[in-house]
């Protein structure tokens, strides 16, 4: 049984690993989004470049034509005096025409000027919001890596703990086993002296082993008896012979 609970605990924990690594990870869409809005912030400092760049074009344009107007204030100024009216009209015709356009080129530099300053605005606004973005950014990144960190602490606790547990118990169970392995040794070995069991190695049960030794140790007493008779008979037999010599 708890083997089998061993095992499915190892499944579900193999199972949240996988889900875990397949979620989306904060990081990399923090990072991602922190990357979006600088690009967005380079893309208004360009807008605000290029209405800068067409505002000087505009200022070039409106100097050239206020350099025409004096101009041809002149020269008409000039002709009238030499009595020559028609080229006189026709200076200040090309004079009042480039007031018209020295009139729009500046409506179109204040219009520039005020898209500018709006675009500056915009980025600034913008820049600190950038900026707060990736104080926000580091600081949600940092606090994921400490969770994420607590996790698989708390992960690595719990298998030890599972593992020391299994451990325990394996040991409980190898405790036991030897306990019994011991005792049973222990009733082997007082059977065995006690003749209860067979001698497996010498053959025969305990009677037969006693009846054996019964008869081994008569044997060895007639023997006995045998060699004293003939030690005796051979001693008698040795004094007659050495009294008859006499």
């Amino acid at each position: 049984m708890d083997g089998l609970i061993g095992r499915l605990t190892t499944v579900v924990r193999a199972w949240i690993s996988k889900l875990l690594e397949g979620a989306e990870d904060p990081s990399v869409t923090l990072d991602y989004s922190y990357e979006r809005q600088r690009e967005l912030l380079q893309n208004v400092k360009r807008g605000v470049a290029d209405v800068v760049t067409a505002k000087k074009r505009v200022q070039l344009q409106s100097d050239k034509l206020e350099g025409s107007v004096v101009k041809l204030e002149s020269q008409a100024r000039q002709a009238l005096a030499g009595g020559r009216e028609d080229l006189a009209r026709a200076a200040l015709e090309r004079k009042a025409f480039a007031q018209q356009q020295l009139q729009s080129l500046d409506q179109q530099a204040a219009g520039l000027e005020a898209q500018q300053q709006k675009l500056v605005e915009g980025e600034q606004r913008l820049a600190a919001k950038v900026d707060a973005f990736r104080s926000q950014k580091e600081v949600i990144k940092a606090q994921y890596s400490a969770a994420e960190a607590q996790v698989r602490i708390g992960e690595a606790a719990t298998g030890i703990g599972e593992e020391m547990a299994d451990t325990g118990r394996a040991i409980e169970r190898a405790r036991d086993r030897t306990e019994q392995l011991q005792a049973r040794a222990s009733a082997i070995d007082e059977l065995v002296e006690a003749g209860a069991l067979e001698d497996l190695s010498g053959g025969g049960d305990y009677l037969d082993r006693e009846l054996a030794q019964m008869s081994v140790g008569g044997q060895v007493d007639a023997d006995l008896e045998r060699l004293r008779g003939e030690l005796a008979t051979g001693a008698s037999a040795g004094e007659l012979e050495q009294g008859a010599q006499r």
